[in-house]
C-alpha cells in the first residue's frame, strides 16, 4: 500500500465516525491499533504515530499540526 492508500484509509475512518449515525459506533483504539499493525505490515515506511494522530484530528495528512 502507499501514502496515498494509507490517507484515503483514513479519511474514510474519519468521515464514518464523524457521521451522526455512526456516533454510538465508533472505530474504537483496538480496531485501529489492528488496522495500524496490518498498515505497518504492508509498507515497513507506514508511519504509525502520523496516521493514527490524522484519524484522531490531531495532526494533518502529512503529519502537520492542524491549524488553530
Amino acid at each position: 500500500m502507499s501514502k496515498k492508500d494509507f490517507i484515503a484509509l483514513a479519511d474514510a475512518i474519519r468521515e464514518y465516525n464523524a457521521t451522526p449515525e455512526n456516533v454510538h459506533m465508533p472505530f474504537d483504539a483496538y480496531q485501529l491499533e489492528h488496522l495500524a499493525d496490518f498498515c505497518q505490515s504492508q509498507n515497513s515506511r507506514f508511519m504509525r504515530d502520523r496516521w493514527l494522530g490524522y484519524i484522531a484530528g490531531t495532526n494533518g495528512k502529512n503529519g502537520g499540526k492542524v491549524a488553530a
